[in-house]
């Protein structure tokens, strides 16, 4: 019978020092020196993998798998983790001065996860069988669990009492090689769907308290993995046994370095952003800033081909971030494939506000932004009516401007194209959860006593949230508990590179769009105008993309409604970013498209046609014929606007 990885001997045969005998006829031998014991390792199979004897062994001793455990240099882990220890006490001095010297004020509970608990269990308990009902099963599962672990500890075969599941988390071999890490595993995930499955067959609970309650429930399953902690994660205690410690050590240095970075609060690093310099190897694409006011600088690029379309592009990313994710290596880069595709391109480049910017309005980022911009674009080009791209936020305020400018018969806008973009918030997605009157007040709270506007780090981290295995957890073993520096990659570095959120804009962009989604109700005011999305006749495409999680398709769809023009939709592959920026070169994803019009989703999706690569060509062929004749290339500087200095410009190196 197989050795069961869960019963591990304490070293290897063969490396143990073995006492020195006297050889029999000689007097006075003198005792040979001991030879030096050989590091052992732990693995699965140490057992029937036995060497034919001790001498062989000291000689040859056999490699250990992937899975082995090898034995520490015990004074080094001693003095190592008394360095952690050390280190411990300051990363929790500084959490705590952090916490002491926080907004005042500020609510115990700004997302008021203790009132969705408990509207969910006064609710659930109108129906106290369900709780009954519930319990069963949790035992009937957990039993399946403990009658796999009894199997192997009398040497059955591996079995899994948990349906597998594709989880990166457990992607370890140990995970399964060994008895008391599968155990773990299994019970862990067990345990995580009967949460979730609990919840979701609640009944007497409406679905907006349920969706929360799943929500921060999933949250705290994700943290409580056996996954993020050193003794139950088998890679983190091979780690910390193969460098006796100093994996710890380094994992709290990188803790300390992020909570001074982040004021006490901790500011996990996603990347290495010493890395990075623009113009250098991240938003390299050559042109120029030809406008500057206080909420934007735009930029023009340089042409490269000889003739471009008469009609320039004019593109309005979000402001939370900045305008480089359309421009983060020359490989994916959307900006540089528009240029080489004849198009004229500017882009909005917006200011990191501060307290000083707080006042401004989402009116404001429609004067200052989409009107300033299309005055600039004529100014340079002397085309009044360029064709118009808003990517998430951007495209929502573009919308917003569309019908506003369709109310006042202002026609300076050819077409739109709105990239991962919202206007009918009625299904916005998870973020909804983070929106409710207890929570938005609180919010404004404290933005208020923060000097009028929302921080980066905190707009990151829910985002972040929404995706905590992938941009919390991972990094909190990879950089904490293994003890390594994150990687340089680009994408990361734009999703950490965060900005502020001005408190009047904020909250209206909150409160009339997510909140009361007053924007495709008609009920929105800008100017002293009531928006009228039905007036909009220009020619729309909406994009979205299927794993998108903070613009889902489905909502996106719902725009297909409100436009009294041509609507083109169209579903990519991936998600908010990877669902975007995605250049036909990479040969990456698909996208499906179908050009008829469909009453539902669903109804779409049935018509739709799957097409492999990248949705880029798909747009640009329907953007070419809006676009006018070919004409000379324009240079930047050639028209009425003067050169400023060169791209990426100076807003987006704002801290």
């Amino acid at each position: 019978m197989a050795e069961d990885p869960s019963r591990l001997p304490s070293a290897a045969p063969g490396n143990e020092p073995t006492a020195t005998a006297k050889r029999p006829g000689r007097k006075n031998a003198k005792p040979r020196a001991k030879r030096a014991a050989k590091p052992a390792t732990v693995t699965p199979d140490a057992k029937t993998a036995q060497p034919a004897s001790a001498k062989e062994a000291a000689a040859a001793p056999r490699p250990a798998p992937e899975t082995g455990f090898p034995r520490p240099q015990f004074l080094t882990l001693a003095k190592n983790l008394l360095k952690a220890s050390q280190r411990a006490a300051k990363a929790t001095l500084a959490m705590a001065q952090g916490q002491a010297s926080g907004t005042p004020g500020a609510s115990i509970d700004p997302l008021n996860i203790g009132g969705a608990f408990s509207a969910f269990a006064t609710q659930a308990m109108a129906d106290p069988s369900w709780l009954w009902s519930s319990q069963v099963r949790f035992w009937q599962d957990y039993l399946g669990v403990l009658q796999t672990a009894a199997s192997r500890l009398i040497g059955g075969k591996k079995g899994d009492a948990a349906p597998p599941v594709s989880d990166k988390r457990f992607k370890d071999p140990a995970w399964t090689d060994y008895q008391i890490f599968d155990f773990l595993r299994q019970s862990y995930l067990m345990s995580a769907r009967w949460l979730q499955s609990t919840i979701n067959e609640a009944r007497h609970v409406d679905e907006r308290t349920r969706k929360r309650v799943e929500f921060f429930t999933r949250q705290f399953a994700d943290a409580l993995s056996p996954s993020n902690f050193l003794l139950t994660n088998p890679e983190v205690l091979r780690e910390t046994l193969r460098t006796s410690g100093e994996n710890l050590v380094k994992g709290l240095d990188n803790l300390l370095h992020d909570l001074k970075r982040g004021g006490g609060k901790l500011a996990i690093r996603q990347t290495d952003d010493t890395k990075f310099e623009f113009g250098k190897n991240i938003a390299t694409a050559p042109g120029k800033v030809v406008f500057r006011n206080e909420l934007m600088e735009l930029l023009q690029f340089d042409p490269t081909t000889e003739l471009v379309h008469e009609r320039p592009l004019l593109i309005f990313p979000p402001w939370i971030n900045k305008y480089y994710i359309l421009d983060l290596k020359p490989e994916n880069s959307f900006i540089r494939y528009m240029t080489q595709k004849g198009y004229t391109v500017f882009v909005a480049s917006w200011v990191n506000p501060d307290s000083k910017l707080a006042e401004k309005t989402f009116e404001d980022y429609m004067r200052l932004g989409i009107f300033a911009g299309l005055d600039a674009v004529e100014k340079a080009t002397g085309v009044r009516d360029p064709n118009v791209i808003g990517y998430c936020i951007g495209g929502t305020l573009l919308s917003a401007t569309l019908g506003q400018m369709a109310v006042t018969g202002d026609d300076r806008i050819n077409s739109a194209t709105f990239f991962a973009a919202q206007v009918d918030f009625s299904e916005p997605g998870e973020l909804e959860l983070f929106i409710d009157d207890e929570q938005l007040a609180s919010m404004e709270a404290m933005m208020r006593a923060n000097g009028g506007y929302l921080d980066g780090q905190s707009m990151a981290t829910t985002f972040n949230i929404l995706r905590s295995n992938d941009l919390i957890w991972s990094f909190v073993v990879n950089n904490y508990l293994m003890g390594r520096d994150p990687m340089a990659f680009d994408l990361l570095y734009w999703n950490s590179d965060a900005t502020r959120m001005p408190i009047k804009m904020h909250m209206f962009y909150l409160r009339e769009c997510y909140r009361h989604n007053k924007l495709a109700r008609g009920q929105m005011m800008l100017a002293g105008k009531k928006v009228d999305l039905t007036k909009v006749t220009v020619p729309v495409f909406l994009q979205s993309s299927r794993d998108d999680h903070i613009a889902p398709y489905r909502s996106v769809f719902k725009a297909t409604k409100l436009f009294s023009g041509p609507v083109t939709f169209m579903l990519a592959g991936s998600g908010h970013i990877a669902g975007v920026i995605n250049h036909p070169d990479a040969k990456k994803y698909q996208h499906w498209v179908n050009e008829k019009k469909a009453a539902t989703i669903e109804e779409w999706m049935k018509g739709a046609t799957e097409v492999s690569g990248s949705w880029w060509p798909y747009w640009e062929k329907w953007l070419a014929p809006k676009s006018g004749k070919m004409v000379k290339a324009r240079v930047p500087g050639d028209g009425k606007l003067k050169v400023l200095g060169d791209a990426p410009g100076t807003y987006v190196r704002m801290k």
